[in-house]
């Protein structure tokens, strides 16, 4: 893991980048917010920046993000300050870390951003050839598309084939083809020259560059337009990339890997995607198999999602019953992983009894099985009756969601991306979500805000 330090932290540099690089981290150190950006921007990149809260974090925090660099950004500040702490995360640092810096807290916040990413929880012999044939391919350098339904681990797998591969030791780095726009893709992959563009105000390294040396991972390649496949078939090809604007051409050396949700050869039929390039990127098929395909390995992970939420949520991890256990193997998951996933954090956060029972796994578009209403719900429903909240007959759907919504963030003390987990959105859905909300003259809570108390 990459660690990028931004200021001087009280003097403490020293020691949390000590203690950041004992746990296997990589750590950079600059002055100011003005050199960290041009170290992001120079290709060096991070997995994590800790500033000192004295700077200005706002302005950090907007920057990456009018220049699409993805990184989680941590406060760090003497004292333990309720307001500071606040004051810090509204600003868009993602969490508050105390000075002088504790070994413990420092490694709860780096394996919270690694999130274990390497790890892949498997029983069922399934996911276990999956796995073997994973392992034989990744010291190589073969490019490799990794298949699979929307939900089953893709990145996961691609991040456990660089973990395993000879280039462990260098960059693992990831790009969403599907999340940035087609006309900002181009400059995302293969970089910019200073005023190759309206905007362009700096030379800009693309992921390719930033990559060089380790893995670059295309996320979701499918949803490339065709006129930027032809550039990523010459990148592939000739092993090296074109800057927008740029007239030299930048040598790489990178292993590439893929995913897509999508029968890539049906796109390839349909004209939509090129078939040179599905070949030159399958020279290795990894196919992730569904949850359904691999029922033994629900309960593992169910229990491996237990324990890394009640350890985020600062709860005991508890055990399920075995009615509990019965609901998770009799539910088709639809959205896999990602669904029990979403599934198991709920059922933490609603667990007040010494286990997790059947009543706490709601499921979404449960079949065959009875409608579960946890003892909230009914009482909420039962105020709804009584003229707290209005019946659900006669409303809209959009209004019930946005109250759903609301209700949810207010209960999460208006922690965006805990909400997301709770309601099975992403965070970026979410955003969008409140940011309608907002422009409709709703009131958001902001992060720090405590319950809404009921009436009535």
């Amino acid at each position: 893991m990459r660690l990028l330090i931004i200021g001087s932290l009280d003097g403490h540099i020293t020691t949390a980048g000590k203690i950041a690089m004992d746990r296997g981290a990589k750590v950079a150190h600059v002055q100011s917010i003005p050199s960290a950006l041009a170290q992001l921007r120079s290709g060096q990149g991070a997995d994590l920046v800790m500033i000192d809260v004295k700077l200005d974090i706002a302005s950090l925090v907007l920057s990456l993000k009018n220049e699409r660099i993805h990184v989680p950004v941590v406060a760090c500040g003497i004292g333990t300050s309720a307001d500071v702490a606040v004051a810090a995360i509204k600003a868009g640092a993602k969490e508050y870390v105390p000075l002088p810096p504790n070994a413990e807290l420092i490694a709860a916040v780096i394996a919270a951003v690694t999130e274990e990413s390497t790890q892949v929880v498997f029983r069922d012999p399934a996911m276990a050839s999956t796995i073997k044939l994973a392992e034989q391919i990744a010291p190589s350098d073969a490019s490799v598309l990794i298949t699979g339904e929307s939900g089953t681990g893709k990145e996961v797998m691609a991040r456990f084939l660089h973990a395993k591969s000879r280039r462990s030791n260098e960059k693992f780095v990831s790009i969403n083809c599907a999340a940035i726009p087609e006309n900002l893709l181009e400059s995302e992959l293969f970089g910019h020259e200073k005023g190759a563009f309206t905007g362009a105000a700096t030379r800009r390294i693309g992921k390719f560059e930033e990559a060089n040396g380790g893995t670059l991972l295309l996320d979701e390649i499918s949803e490339m337009h065709t006129r930027l496949q032809a550039k990523l078939l010459r990148a592939i090809q000739e092993r090296e990339i074109d800057r927008v604007g740029g007239s030299t051409p930048v040598k790489i050396n990178i292993r590439l890997i893929a995913t897509s949700n999508r029968d890539l050869e049906d796109s390839v039929k349909k004209g939509d995607f090129r078939e040179d390039l599905y070949f030159r990127l399958n020279v290795f098929n990894l196919r992730m198999p569904a949850l359904r395909e691999r029922p033994g390995d629900i309960v593992p992970l169910a229990e491996h999602f237990i324990r890394k939420y009640a350890e985020a949520n600062g709860v005991s991890a508890k055990a399920m019953t075995p009615q509990a256990i019965e609901r998770l193997k009799g539910h088709h998951w639809k959205g896999n992983v990602r669904e029990l996933e979403n599934t198991m954090h709920r059922a933490v956060l609603l667990a007040n009894g010494p286990a997790i029972e059947v009543d706490n796994i709601m499921l979404t578009n449960a079949r065959a099985e009875p409608a579960v209403v946890p003892p909230a719900a009914t009482a909420q429903a039962g105020r709804a009756a009584t003229g707290d909240r209005a019946p659900l007959v006669g409303r809209t759907v959009a209004d019930v969601e946005r109250d759903l919504i609301i209700d949810t963030l207010q209960h999460t003390l208006g922690n965006r991306t805990h909400a997301a987990n709770i309601l099975g959105i992403s965070i970026r859905t979410l955003r969008n979500k409140l940011k309608q909300y907002s422009q409709e003259g709703v009131p958001i809570p902001m992060p720090g805000e405590g319950e809404r108390v009921p009436t009535g």
